[in-house]
């Protein structure tokens, strides 16, 4: 049960797999770097409404009825199956109160300790939904559903079972499993919302245009992946993931593609030097407009001006 002190905690921080037991009075972890629980045995009182946690920890939560919560500033109610993913040093807390057995579904938690020094922990990068926001969550059919209980399952087995020499390796390569398949997954559903993603690279474009034509370019320079973000209120990963999906060029590489385009236009129709120009597009270092330049076209800028006006 949680302790007084650490309810008085505005947010309290889990460090471990045993910790995450203690505090919310589950039995000893089998394992002390994974864990699976039931979320139908997970209850949620009063004394914890409101109140912000941060862990050390991953997490992967399939629920399948309706929970509430908040993830950064942004409240969150859900009536239908979904998946979570949530990284570690995330801060979310709940908003509702839960009894027994009235949300079913399963949540793993593992430390990074678990896939340190291993395959997946080098490619934990490309599984960007660990850094979504919660509305961006994946819905699932049931046959998707089904699929990854099946990785839960044999996870859950492993744990309970046998752990030995190779249990790590064994747990590690299904869990990779699971987000392999949660992967696939997000592309369908990335596919099947085509018409709202159209929206958005239509709203990010638009941004894009307007940054420049405002003068944004020279009063704030290059704009980040997290200005587009923000302005369409997405997250940073999933705009940059539906973008690629759909033009097959990330948040950053329209950006520069933008500034390259731009840049063209200008060497070839502005008497300003190759420093005006930089400046003119954001940058404080003409040396790194030019490589930048030169990395996308394969020229200078001098030499992409002179070569094309001599022609």
């Amino acid at each position: 049960m949680v302790n007084k002190l650490m309810m008085q905690e505005k947010i309290f921080h889990i460090k471990s797999i045993g910790e995450l037991h203690e505090i919310f009075g589950f039995p000893k972890p089998s394992h002390p770097l994974i864990s699976i629980i039931d979320v139908s045995q997970w209850e949620i009182r009063d004394e914890w409404i409101g109140k912000k946690c941060v862990t050390d920890l991953y997490s992967i939560a399939l629920k399948d009825a309706s929970c509430a919560m908040d993830y950064g500033r942004n409240s969150f109610d859900f009536n239908e199956g979904v998946l979570i993913f949530t990284a570690p040093n995330q801060v979310t807390s709940t908003q509702k109160t839960q009894q027994l057995n009235e949300i079913h579904g399963w949540m793993i938690f593992f430390h990074p300790d678990l896939i340190r020094n291993t395959d997946l922990g080098k490619r934990m990068d490309n599984y960007a939904f660990f850094s979504y926001e919660v509305y961006e969550a994946l819905h699932l059919s049931d046959g998707e559903q089904n699929t990854l209980n099946e990785c839960v399952n044999l996870i859950q087995n492993e744990i309970a079972e046998r752990i030995d020499n190779h249990s790590q390796r064994v747990i590690v390569s299904t869990l990779e499993l699971l987000l392999n398949y949660s992967l696939r997954y997000y592309e369908r559903q990335f596919n099947t919302r085509s018409a709202h993603n159209i929206d958005v690279v239509s709203q990010f474009e638009a941004l894009l245009k307007a940054y420049y034509k405002k003068g944004l370019f020279i009063e704030k320079g290059t704009p980040s992946a997290d200005y587009f973000a923000e302005s369409i209120h997405l997250s940073t990963h999933y705009l940059s993931d539906l973008l690629k999906k759909e033009t097959g060029l990330g948040t950053k590489e329209h950006i520069n593609l933008f500034i390259v385009e731009k840049a063209k236009m200008l060497l070839l129709s502005d008497s300003d030097t190759i420093s005006g120009i930089a400046y003119k597009l954001g940058f404080n270092y003409p040396h790194y407009f030019s490589r930048m330049f030169k990395s996308k076209t394969g020229m200078t800028p001098y030499d992409y001006r002179n070569k094309t006006l001599l022609n």
